[in-house]
């Protein structure tokens, strides 16, 4: 179809121009948020969270989400509260996914707001940040005991109009797992992270006992050390059979009714082969290493979160091995985990490679930052769009196993920006921030991108490759680095991942397929149309392997420890 394109008179730009569509906040709504004596006590600091939801079956502050279906929130700090003065939302702060609060549409909403409380902490490098201090929940901002909350009401907003909430709730304490016979839980004072703190910091562990050991005293096993997100228990572990009494749930990732009941059957399968003939007598740990910045640490030293690598690595693990008779040496401890828990085991074997024996490293959170899901920090200019001097094409989010695409790198950011500047949002990109940025003048991250623009900040990036770039640095260390990773990395992603996290993948595998002196002799496979995340297994569907990591991993490692296992390491006592 040809277009014609003819001079456009001075009558038509007038009336272009009289018919724009309407500015920015244009609606004025307020709202004050008033919060009782009896609530504000211990108060000081936090984010306050205003929500709009149109679903009247669930709370607003669970439908604030990356996907098609969030509600919408407007986020504001608050400092140094002053008892019985209300907090006033009147359109400046920002939103999510929309951005000003007066561009909301008039209707009928259910309405809720939410303060997440901030802690105080003065750094061992002088500075004072306040973040929010986790209280076993794992850093879930609408689910964090001691937040205050209101009750959702139903409101219809019209332009004018003054609308009054009273946080007049308070998210109880979590209590904590007890232990069995089978699952016990450790928690000891890091002094490392105390003193980067500046308060007491406490690691925690589930560990879960092989059979046997009660009764076999003079054995020491193997440990082997599951990375993932802030379990509230050991994982995947169940003595009883499913309860056929409880509703079902239906996966809608998956398309799978009953899923939660599929969960729990796996989980009791896996409790009838742990208790078996035939597995490994290993010990198996699940770690808690929350930080005031996400759930956990990433597992490696970071210079706003302190040591947490060498914590883990040489306070929590020796501990845990002294008390449960663990081996004790690194020929007899590997590591496992998938999505943050695969970056970790991958990372920790490459920043202490003689205190692990292997690492099986499943859809790994990006290992190659030329592929930082779908940027390269290095080469692009802005995150958020492609490169391009006349269009500005979205950089996508998540997708499913057809490519189809659920939100935009800018829109993911810009919900986390709702929750929290100062990479506060107890999010996911925040939380790379603060693992891999050196820490900027006032003690919080340096952004690798303007959390607004999306433009990148190549001298951060060039900070994160020499230090956290897991690809660039075995390139780089390999002389040295080789020779004690050989036979020991193991890396599994669908190639349909949800977060792109596959792209990286390929720029690994491609580095460890070329080394030599010494060849790698590792693994990297891909599971077919997989998404988010796949662990190497083709013979069950996502939906399955997924639950299964013990149970594969265990019995593997235990199969090819021997190959970088000492001359005299004891090989026979824990395999009875």
């Amino acid at each position: 179809m040809k277009l014609f394109l003819p001079l456009i008179s001075a009558t038509l730009i007038v009336t272009l121009s009289c018919n724009q569509p309407q500015t920015p906040g244009q609606n004025k709504y307020s709202f004050n948020i008033e919060i009782p004596d009896s609530l504000a006590a211990g108060v000081a600091d936090g984010r306050m969270i205003l929500m709009l939801s149109t679903n009247k079956d669930k709370e607003p502050r669970f439908e604030i989400t990356d996907g098609p279906e969030t509600q919408l929130a407007f986020g504001k700090n608050i400092e140094n509260l002053t008892p019985g003065k209300a907090i006033e939302f009147s359109g400046e702060e920002f939103g999510y996914p929309i951005q000003n609060l007066g561009d909301i549409a008039p209707g009928v909403y259910y309405v809720q707001a939410l303060l997440h409380k901030y802690e105080t902490f003065k750094l061992s490098t002088g500075h004072t940040v306040k973040l929010p201090m986790d209280r076993g929940e794992g850093q879930q901002w609408n689910k964090a005991p001691g937040n205050l909350y209101s009750e959702p009401v139903k409101l219809e907003i019209k332009d004018g109009g003054n609308y009054t909430l009273t946080l007049n709730k308070k998210i109880p304490p979590i209590k904590e797992p007890e232990d069995t016979e089978w699952v016990k839980h450790v928690k000891m004072k890091s002094k490392l992270l105390s003193d980067f703190w500046g308060r007491d910091i406490y690691l925690g562990a589930h560990v879960l006992l092989p059979k046997g050991w009660a009764e076999n005293t003079d054995v020491r096993y193997p440990l082997a050390i599951y990375h993932g997100h802030f379990p509230d228990d050991f994982s995947g572990f169940l003595t009883t059979p499913p309860d056929t009494t409880i509703p079902c749930e239906y996966s809608s990732r998956f398309k799978l009714d009953c899923y939660n009941r599929i969960v729990d059957q796996e989980a009791y399968d896996f409790y009838k082969i742990w208790s078996g003939p035939d597995f490994p007598r290993v010990i198996a740990i699940e770690i808690q290493h929350p930080t005031p910045y996400y759930d956990d640490s990433y597992a490696v030293n970071s210079a706003c979160q302190g040591p947490y690598g060498d914590a883990i690595t040489y306070e929590l693990i020796p501990y845990i091995e002294k008390m449960y008779r663990g081996i004790g040496k690194g020929w007899a401890r590997f590591l496992y985990g998938g999505s943050t828990g695969g970056w970790e085991a991958l990372a920790a074997q490459v920043f202490y490679p003689d205190e692990y024996n292997g690492c099986f490293a499943a859809c790994p959170d990006p290992i190659d930052f030329r592929a930082y899901t779908v940027v390269d920090i290095y080469k692009d200019k802005n995150a958020y769009f492609l490169d391009s001097k006349n269009k500005k094409t979205p950089r996508p989010a998540q997708r499913d196993y057809l490519g189809h695409i659920s939100c935009t790198l800018q829109e993911v950011n810009y919900r986390e920006l709702m929750l929290g500047d100062k990479s506060r949002s107890g999010q996911q990109w925040d939380i790379w921030e603060a693992t891999y940025s050196p820490m900027d003048k006032d003690g919080y991250p340096k952004r690798i991108w303007d959390k607004m623009t999306g433009d990148i900040d190549s001298i951060v990036a060039a900070h994160w490759r020499e230090n956290f770039d897991l690809s660039y640095i075995m390139k780089r260390d390999w002389k040295t680095l080789g020779p004690k990773l050989k036979g020991k990395v193991r890396i599994y992603c669908g190639d349909m991942d949800n977060y792109y996290l596959n792209n990286a993948v390929y720029l690994t595998e491609e580095f460890l397929e070329s080394t030599k002196e010494p060849y790698y002799d590792g693994e990297v496979d891909y599971g077919d149309r997989a998404e988010h995340c796949w662990n190497g297994d083709h013979s069950q569907p996502n939906a399955i392997s997924r639950l299964r990591y013990h149970r594969m991993f265990i019995p593997k490692w235990s199969r090819e420890m021997t190959k970088n296992a000492p001359v005299g390491a004891d090989l026979k006592s824990w395999k009875y």
